[in-house]
C-alpha cells in the first residue's frame, strides 16, 4: 500500500508556488533625508497591508554603484501584485486618495531609474 501512494504522490504534478519581487532602482533627491523617506515608506505599507504587498528598502553598503537605493517590495504571487498595481493606479487619478498623495510624496523624495519584477522561490 505505501508503494502505491508512492507512487501515485510522485505521479502528482507538483507547483511550485512563487512569491512576487518588485524591485525598483531610485535614487534620493537632494533635500530628502533617509528619515523622510523611510516614513514614506511605513505608510505605504499600510496603504499595501489591505493588498499583502510589502515593501523595504536596501541601501548599498558594498556595490559598485553607491548611489542606487533599491525598493524591494514583495507579494505572495504575481496575482496579489497585479490587484495591488491595479489598486495603485486606479487611484492616482484622485488627488484626494492615499496612492496619489503617497506618489507626490515620492516625487519629492526620490526618481526612479528603472523597475524590475521577479518570482522568488
Amino acid at each position: 500500500m505505501k508503494k502505491i501512494l508512492l507512487a501515485a504522490f510522485l505521479l502528482v504534478p507538483l507547483n511550485a508556488v512563487a512569491e512576487h519581487m518588485d524591485v525598483i532602482e531610485f535614487k534620493m533627491l537632494e533635500g530628502c533625508s533617509v528619515e523622510q523617506y523611510l516614513a514614506i515608506i511605513e505608510d505605504f505599507n499600510k496603504w499595501g497591508e489591505d493588498y499583502g504587498y510589502e515593501t523595504k528598502i536596501a541601501f548599498p553598503l558594498q556595490s559598485n554603484n553607491l548611489t542606487s537605493v533599491y525598493w524591494l517590495g514583495m507579494s505572495a504571487n504575481a496575482a496579489a501584485f497585479g490587484r495591488a498595481w491595479d489598486a495603485w493606479r486606479d487611484a492616482l487619478s484622485d488627488a484626494d486618495s492615499v496612492p496619489a498623495k503617497l506618489s507626490a510624496r515620492f516625487a519629492e523624495c526620490s526618481e526612479n531609474l528603472g523597475r524590475r519584477s521577479y518570482d522568488v522561490f
